[in-house]
């Protein structure tokens, strides 16, 4: 019997990160997996939780049921996003994948890291915006930092710059 393993997908809800959610369910995630959808929310963010668990996180891994709540959309300041939950739901039921959610405030190179070592993640999936290589050095690459510092393999999956919004 395969090893249950956890894997962790980054989502800011942006066009790449759900291509990255899309690719992690039909290429890596196995029966019975436990899936980690690890949200950053900024470090400008003025969120009331924000305060309470700044260096640790939301304190419990958020079951899917929660995610479609607006209670939790109001508790964390996320957007509900009918798509990603959809993705999520449809996982959950066929493939029987265990889905959680964490939210983390801070810089997102830094949270994902982490977050890689706190969750013990089998595997880290996220998305690269495919920045060209000025606006990379100039902002910095998300995808190549959490590549470099992260404690499990990650995966990074590149959106095509001139439409993002392809499936």
């Amino acid at each position: 019997m395969p090893k249950i393993r956890t894997v962790g997908i980054a989502m800011d809800f942006s066009p790449t990160s759900k291509l990255a959610l899309r690719w992690a369910v039909d290429n890596l995630i196995n029966d019975g997996d436990r899936i980690i959808l690890i949200n950053v929310q900024p470090p400008t963010s003025d969120h009331t939780r924000k305060e309470l668990f700044e260096d640790t996180g939301s304190p419990a891994l958020v079951p899917l049921e929660e995610l479609k709540e607006m209670n939790f959309t109001k508790q964390y300041g996320i957007a509900r996003d009918f798509e990603v939950l959809d993705v999520l739901d449809t996982v959950s039921k066929t493939k029987g994948a265990k889905v959680v959610a964490k939210v983390y405030w801070g810089d997102p190179r830094e949270k994902l890291c982490v977050a890689s070592e706190d969750l013990k993640l089998d595997s880290l999936v996220i998305g690269s915006r495919g920045l060209g290589s000025i606006k990379r050095v100039l902002l910095g690459s998300v995808s190549n930092y959490v590549v470099t510092n992260a404690s499990c393999p990650v995966t990074v999956v590149k959106g095509n710059p001139s439409s993002n919004s392809k499936h």
